[in-house]
């Protein structure tokens, strides 16, 4: 045991007290309405000020029965465990968190195994926020790589940008952003996705790619991506015109590889120069992380990295985002360390288990008509049967919504308008015992939408916030 003095003069330091360390006036906690749109103008103690936060977001949906979102709801206490020990690093301080950087060229070298890249090592990749970032930057790097072909031309001409009606939001914002046409092919008849001979006729010397998607936001089914390269393919012999494709495999990305080993869709098809997908979906991590990679250096222009010299370290970043915390890539790390391949596949097996057998289970009552039947994504996408006729799928949207269960009711693009329905994302954690709570409620419903007049809905653009 080590033996100390005392000090030969009273010391004057004082010790340093953080503000949030420090009570505030319990009486005044308790008596003073804080404002809710500017600041308070004295401190709260903590207890009181996670009750009003706590207590305003009881009001808030229950993510495990929000049937609407593709994101994550739930994962293992130890995963939440190393987000909380990670959620103050920065991600984009590679030289002072060299572990959460090197966790992170795992990740890619992962996925660029995982989407069968003929060369892994030559595959360039990155984490973002999400898909959206995600396919930003991947038509970030079609533009560049069409204006450098084309710089006798460009910026005279115009680029495009071809896909399917069906694409999620972020790729009309990219176009719409980086001043890029969107050419849109329709859906038609009982396609409700991208047609590839109808996407190669859209093509010509100002397209800077075509998107294909791997698993449709509007009714879960897959888009042909081989079929879409040959069409391709056959493009450039009649014309010489050489177009990528990328595909949004936003959702399915983190599907097919495990359930659907035969369907070739990713980097073993050459046309394929870019892929992204979003982590936080089938990649079974909460909120805020995505990949996107590149075949090889040369589908990732080099000039679209910027290599920063920051806190002392070489830093190449290719991002929309700067700051953001390294949490969510330490849970895929962690997610791909825990499940391995078998564990996905069991996992996602059984999601799409969960997601047929309540197909069936829904087509048996007899008031719907199933577009998708969960054997792609594991997404039901569902209508009203031609002779139901009091009520249609906004009703059923909303008395589903008073039992707890979100659900998305919405109408079709072009050309089928006509078209409105709903649609039931089974995702981990929503199990055969909640499927069964939901048939049951839905069984219990039908009676009472069966007696009314007719359908309730007048507005229907108000009748959903859902908007993909």
């Amino acid at each position: 045991m080590a033996l100390h003095k005392g000090p030969k003069k009273h010391e004057e330091r004082t010790v340093s007290v953080n503000p949030f360390f420090g009570e505030a006036n319990p009486v005044g906690g308790m008596a003073e309405a804080p404002p809710t749109h500017r600041l308070p103008d004295a401190p709260l103690a903590p207890s009181t000020a996670y009750q009003l936060v706590h207590d305003e977001l009881m009001l808030d949906g229950n993510s495990r029965l929000n049937l609407a979102t593709f994101v994550t709801t739930w994962m293992e206490p130890q995963a939440g465990v190393l987000m909380a020990e990670c959620r103050d690093k920065n991600m984009i301080d590679k030289d002072e968190y060299p572990r959460t950087a090197e966790l992170e060229r795992r990740c890619v070298a992962m996925l660029a195994d995982l989407w069968n890249a003929p060369d892994p090592s030559a595959v360039v990749g990155c984490s973002t926020t999400g898909s959206s970032e995600a396919c930003m930057l991947a038509g970030m790097a079609l533009k560049r790589r069409w204006a450098k072909r084309n710089a006798d031309r460009y910026p005279g001409a115009r680029p495009n940008l071809v896909m399917g009606i069906n694409v999620q939001v972020c790729w009309e914002k990219f176009c719409t952003f980086w001043e890029v046409e969107a050419r849109l092919v329709p859906m038609e008849g009982d396609r409700f996705h991208l047609d590839p001979r109808a996407a190669a006729e859209l093509c010509d010397e100002n397209t800077i790619g075509v998107v294909g998607i791997l698993g449709s936001t509007f009714d879960g089914s897959y888009e042909p991506i081989a079929d879409l390269c040959a069409a391709l393919d056959a493009l450039q012999e009649r014309t010489g015109l050489d177009v990528p494709v990328h595909v949004d495999g936003a959702s399915g990305g983190m599907v097919a590889p495990f359930l659907d080993e035969d369907l070739v869709w990713d980097f073993r098809l050459p046309r394929v120069a870019s892929i992204n997908t979003s982590g936080h979906k089938y990649g079974l991590v909460y909120p805020g992380v995505g990949w996107a990679l590149w075949r090889n250096a040369e589908a990732l222009p080099e000039e679209l990295v910027f290599r920063v010299n920051y806190l002392g370290g070489d830093m190449p970043t290719f991002a929309l985002n700067f700051s953001r915390p390294g949490a969510q890539v330490v849970a895929q790390y962690y997610t791909f360390l825990r499940l391995g391949r078998e564990g996905y596949r069991a996992v996602q097996q059984s999601t799409r288990d969960v997601a047929t057998s309540l197909a069936e289970r829904i087509a048996a009552l007899g008031d719907f008509r199933l577009l998708t039947r969960g054997d792609e994504l594991p997404v039901i996408a569902l209508t009203t049967a031609e002779d139901v006729t009091s009520y249609d799928v906004f009703d059923v949207s909303r008395r589903l919504r008073e039992g707890g269960w979100l659900v998305p009711a919405y109408t079709f693009p072009a050309n089928r308008e006509d078209l409105s329905v709903l649609r039931i994302v089974c995702r981990n954690g929503f199990s055969h015992d909640l499927a069964d709570l939901f048939v049951a409620d839905l069984t219990r419903l039908l009676p009472e939408l069966r007696r009314q007049p007719h359908p309730l809905t007048r507005d229907k653009e108000a009748a959903t916030g859902f908007h993909h």
